[in-house]
């Protein structure tokens, strides 16, 4: 059975965080925080899931335990990438275009707050999975959390390596996982989502799992991710990310065409 009624508590908490780290946001003159909140939030969620839900005790500490330690790590690395330094150019971009509106800032982060419900349905599936034991499906999923999780963290240190050196100022990462995806972190990441598809199998309403790629997919590729991504990197670095854009695949990694 499905913990149905964990979705409004979910929504209500995190809205209340959100507030408050958009508070704190507009005091710093950061609005890159909600980043790091909203990962941080994902981590909590996958914990109220794992307590509230009514699968197996194996079910439900793999579908924590994954989560969290994934959200962990993407917590960390965006606060080390906002916290004391200049504000992210798409929020920059965002504050100039809406006129520094704060009221459209604290939409914004509650939109955040909207989406984390959404990404515990998959996990609500997954960690209402009544099966007891380690099975090829369990495996199949932690090599999957390996590999997601493992490549997220290679492309978010070869693109910090990259922007640390003074040398690339103004220039296109192309060295590593980036030579054959433009987004290999987003890559990565949608891939994490298809472990709770992968646990939710043999679940009451395992088909309900599917909703992390689907939505991760849309967002990154269609709403949130990309599209304000390379529009940031056209405005910083014009006709060099469009030449990267003409070589290198958006999303799915391929390798790199060459043009004369």
């Amino acid at each position: 059975m499905i913990a149905w009624i964990l979705l409004p508590w979910i929504w209500l908490g995190s809205a209340l965080a959100m507030t408050g780290v958009w508070a704190y946001a507009r005091g710093t003159g950061n609005i890159g925080y909600v980043d790091v909140a909203w990962a941080a939030l994902m981590g909590l969620m996958a914990i109220a899931v794992a307590v509230g839900s009514h699968g197996s005790l194996i079910a439900r500490c793999l579908v924590c335990a994954m989560l969290a330690l994934w959200a962990l790590r993407l917590a960390l690395h965006l606060f080390a990438r906002v916290h004391g330094r200049p504000e992210d150019g798409r929020y920059a971009y965002l504050r100039q275009h809406w006129n520094g509106d704060q009221g459209r800032f604290f939409l914004f982060f509650q939109a955040q707050a909207v989406i984390i419900p959404l990404f515990a349905l998959p996990l609500l599936a997954a960690a209402s999975n009544s099966v007891d034991t380690i099975t090829g499906l369990t495996i199949a999923a932690i090599v999957v959390w390996i590999i997601a999780v493992g490549g997220e963290s290679i492309a978010d240190r070869q693109l910090a390596t990259w922007v640390e050196n003074p040398a690339n100022k103004d220039k296109t990462c192309r060295s590593g996982l980036w030579a054959w995806s433009r987004h290999p972190n987003y890559f990565f990441e949608w891939l994490h989502w298809f472990v709770y598809a992968l646990l939710a199998i043999g679940a009451p309403m395992a088909w309900l799992a599917l909703t992390g790629p689907l939505l991760m997919f849309a967002f990154l590729y269609r709403v949130t991710g990309i599209p304000y991504t390379e529009a940031q990197s056209l405005r910083s670095r014009g006709d060099d990310y469009r030449a990267y854009q003409r070589e290198v695949n958006a999303f799915f990694p391929w390798p790199p065409r060459r043009h004369n």
